[in-house]
């Protein structure tokens, strides 16, 4: 399993802890079970944005790369070819 990386988990977190706080407000709840619903419902809705984050961010870099399906197909990276191992 993949270590999460920094903004998974800057993500997550502040979803945790704003949708706890907003949570809390909006409902008002003082009872403990309430408390605890609300924060596996805050746990839950983090972990979805930090296991999502990953997909959006991949989606954008295919989206940026060239117009054309399959235009980079066949060429080599940058500096492979071009006098690498030479100095």
């Amino acid at each position: 399993m993949p270590r999460p990386t920094a903004a998974q988990l800057a993500y997550g977190s502040a979803t945790v802890v704003l949708s706890a706080l907003a949570l809390l407000l909006f409902t008002r709840t003082t009872e403990a079970l309430g408390v605890v619903v609300i924060g596996v419902a805050a746990m839950a809705l983090g972990l979805m944005v930090a296991a999502v984050l990953p997909a959006r961010a991949a989606r954008r870099s295919r989206a940026r790369g060239s117009g054309a399906p399959g235009a980079r197909a066949g060429r080599e990276p940058a500096g492979v070819g071009e006098g690498a191992g030479r100095g």
